[in-house]
């Protein structure tokens, strides 16, 4: 009897050990972390752009405040209430390459497009930005809703994905237009400061020109004041004669009176060649005539 008792106990002991063990299995899958669960297919695509622009594009999507392509509430089509997080227990550590950001939206209820949702929880996206090539960046976009008591995970059907994508590009889009603008801009304003310097040397150039000419206008000036004072006289007083040959016998053309101005055409020895106001030409004695004042 006591060996048949000890056997009993021992197989009622051996029958409660096998029913814990297997209260524990399903109590460990009903509560199993979120990264233990089979998570979604996830969303990627490649694009191009520089570095700064597409983190700016990046940061203005997860400081938002919004979980776009879905909702709680059909009066309520936007899910706002997002917040940015450096890490989250929602999704395993990331192995691959690239950066990866989160956006965490607590105390959803049932929000749509994510299969078989229900009862109330976290609504968990992740980005993974990498560099692809030069000048081309790959974002991966991953969405979850974790139910806080059951702790059951659900995926997106990507709409989450593909809506956060699209809000992404729109961003990222307007920097690069407002970035075109300005460079066009800048452009348009060295262009326009490249014609306004030009103007400026062309008027310098003028200027000088200008001023270059103007002053040989003045040498010029000077220089025929120059020659009219070496090649004028004037008559003596009280006036001479204006003959038609070199020599004191010869015929007088006429009389000038005193200081009618004659210019010098031929230039000899003791006489002059000279041509009077009204175009008479004659010759006149070197003696008789005298400097301009």
């Amino acid at each position: 009897m006591l060996s048949g008792n000890r056997n009993d106990v021992h197989w009622r002991i051996f029958v409660c050990y096998l029913l814990f063990t297997c209260v524990a299995a399903v109590s460990s899958r009903a509560n199993r972390p979120a990264h233990d669960q089979k998570p979604s297919p996830g969303f990627s695509a490649e694009f191009s752009g520089s570095s700064a622009e597409v983190i700016q594009a990046l940061n203005e999507v997860l400081e938002d405040q919004i979980i776009h392509g879905t909702y709680i509430f059909d009066k309520q089509p936007i899910l706002t209430g997002a917040t940015v997080a450096e890490s989250t227990p929602l999704f395993e550590p990331w192995q691959g390459p690239g950066r990866v950001f989160y956006k965490i939206r607590k105390d959803a209820i049932a929000p749509r497009h994510f299969l078989d949702s229900a009862d109330q929880g976290t609504i968990a996206v992740r980005y993974v930005l990498s560099s692809a090539s030069p000048g081309r960046f790959r974002l991966r976009i991953d969405a979850i809703y974790v139910e806080s008591t059951r702790r059951r995970l659900h995926p997106s059907d990507l709409t989450v994905e593909s809506s956060e994508y699209k809000v992404f590009q729109d961003h990222l889009q307007a920097i690069q237009f407002a970035a075109q603008e300005a460079a066009d801009a800048k452009r348009r304003l060295e262009s326009a400061e490249l014609v306004r310097q030009t103007v400026i040397r062309q008027r310098e150039d003028e200027t000088t020109r200008l001023a270059a000419a103007q002053s040989s206008v003045q040498d010029l000036e000077q220089r025929i004041s120059s020659l009219r004072h070496e090649v004028e006289r004037r008559v003596k007083a009280p006036g001479a004669d204006l003959k038609a040959a070199p020599f004191r016998a010869a015929a007088k053309v006429k009389t000038l009176s005193a200081y009618t101005e004659v210019v010098i055409v031929i230039v000899t020895p003791h006489w002059y060649g000279v041509e009077t106001p009204d175009g008479q030409r004659g010759w006149m004695p070197a003696d008789q005539l005298e400097t301009l004042p």
